[in-house]
């Protein structure tokens, strides 16, 4: 039996992705920042190291606690020092009208 489904979007897009890969006096990141006109405007950021990822913005970096969940993070100072990093590289929330 065929299940049939519910397309909600197939889009096609041209996108700028960002790779920068950096490192504090502990631990080395590499990241993938994909922009892209989907999801409200938020970056897709993804650590190469892990494969994870999440749907970031300026603000979202503020909880330190779900940078450390997300990003499997050890410490809250390296989440905080990565939420530096995010605050100046990530753009500030939009209210895109993805929806209207």
């Amino acid at each position: 039996m065929i299940q049939e489904f519910h397309k909600f979007y197939d889009e096609h897009e041209n996108v700028k992705v960002r790779f920068v890969g950096f490192s504090t006096d502990d631990v080395r990141y590499d990241f993938g920042i994909v922009h892209t006109n989907m999801f409200f405007g938020k970056p897709l950021v993804i650590c190469m190291q892990t494969g994870r990822s999440s749907l970031l913005d300026a603000d979202d970096v503020k909880d330190v606690e779900y940078l450390m969940q997300t990003f499997r993070i050890k410490t809250e100072q390296e989440a905080i020092n990565l939420a530096d990093f995010f605050s100046e590289t990530l753009p500030s929330p939009q209210l895109d009208a993805q929806y209207d």
